[in-house]
């Protein structure tokens, strides 16, 4: 069995309660208790360093530890400086270097919802009335780690994101993790005839943002189509597929299993779909040879800002129905249902977090889930 871990976020915390720890008893913790928020339950994070710079400020280091999740933030160190502050809201949290900056949302850094809930929460039970402080989070290797990610796809540049939903850290590109999202897919199939599949926690964070009750989120990483074959055997009714436009038009093309290291016809999707719709060949071959999904997008819609056309909508739109097919077929292969096998839905968006198109089914499925 695999052993799971904790999320960025845990360790950044925990940092940070070493830290200010030292403010007030000028003593080096070697473990930091932190309270996950979500699960209810209480992690201990050894501390590597602890250092008091000056009578206001601390340092304090750990290190990621995701467990057996191939996550390449294993062992790199998280660094916490806490100060004091006189005026202000209790706790600020700042990004330092090694912190992404979200250039969608005016260059805030790309410290997320449950990063700075799990900080504020856990560091505003140590204050006593009247204490203010400001918490510096740094990843010394961030930057250099980014550019092995996928950040820069969602507008997130210079460094890493501190984004999660819960503290553990499960090992997701291990086969035995298909059995604990098969476990959370079952839990919910049992309570809810409607589910909302997304792939990571960018689509997860949306669609919490559109108003879909969190209860009906199920995330399924690379693993789409066990994932809808047990939908089916689980006799749920309805399903929304809701994920970045580089990933889930994979399915478009009866790539069912996500991973860019099994199969990758992003490209030969877009184009076929260009062509059928009536592009003309030379920006078909711009599309083909674009360097990513979103470079392709971001052509399209250049072509439609300047002749008045409507390639981007044309084309996602065939693309989001041919999804809702292409899963239909392959729930259907898998089934031992002949009748009232599950309905699916698809809405892709892009980098900025916008929607680029919802299919018929999608549009019918979101009025019911919101």
């Amino acid at each position: 069995m695999s052993r799971s871990g904790y999320t960025l976020p845990v360790f950044a915390c925990a940092a940070a309660v070493a830290a200010l720890h030292w403010l007030h008893d000028r003593k080096s913790l070697t473990f930091a208790s932190v309270d996950l928020i979500e699960p209810a339950q209480i992690a201990e994070i050894p501390i590597e360093q602890v250092a008091g710079l000056s009578e206001h400020t601390a340092l304090a280091i750990t290190r990621s530890d995701p467990g057996d999740n191939l996550d390449l933030t294993k062992d790199t160190p998280i660094w916490a400086l806490v100060e004091w502050r006189e005026q202000g809201e209790t706790v600020i949290i700042k990004g330092g270097e090694g912190i992404g900056r979200q250039m969608n949302a005016g260059d805030k850094p790309a410290i997320y919802a449950y990063a700075q809930r799990l900080l504020k929460e856990n560091l505003q039970r140590m204050l006593a009335p009247g204490e203010k402080i400001t918490v510096t989070i740094i990843l010394p290797e961030g930057r250099s780690l980014a550019v092995r990610t996928s950040n820069s796809a969602f507008g997130v540049v210079e460094g890493l994101s501190l984004l999660g939903t819960t503290g553990i850290s499960q090992p997701l590109s291990t086969p035995d993790q298909l059995a604990v999202f098969r476990a959370e897919l079952q839990n919910k199939a049992s309570r809810f005839e409607s589910l909302v599949f997304c792939i990571g926690e960018n689509g997860l964070d949306l669609a919490r943002k559109l108003g879909i009750n969190p209860e009906q989120l199920v995330k399924t990483a690379n693993w789409l189509g066990p994932m809808l074959v047990e939908a089916d055997v689980m006799g749920v009714k309805e399903i929304l597929l809701f994920g970045y436009h580089g990933k889930l038009m994979k399915l478009a093309g009866g790539i069912f299993h996500t991973h860019h290291y099994l199969a990758d016809g992003r490209r030969e999707i877009l184009a076929a779909h260009c062509a059928i719709a009536g592009l003309k060949s030379p920006d078909i071959q711009a599309v083909f040879n674009s360097a990513t999904a979103e470079a392709a997008l971001i052509y399209l819609k250049s072509l439609d800002a300047s002749t008045g056309s409507d390639w981007v909508n044309q084309v996602y739109s065939a693309i989001a129905e041919t999804i809702d097919v292409r899963s239909q077929e392959y729930i259907q292969s898998h089934s031992e249902r002949r009748t009232e096998v599950t309905v699916c839905g698809s809405i892709l968006f892009d980098r900025d977090r916008k929607i680029i198109v919802k299919s018929k089914t999608a549009g019918l499925l979101m009025g019911k889930l919101c």
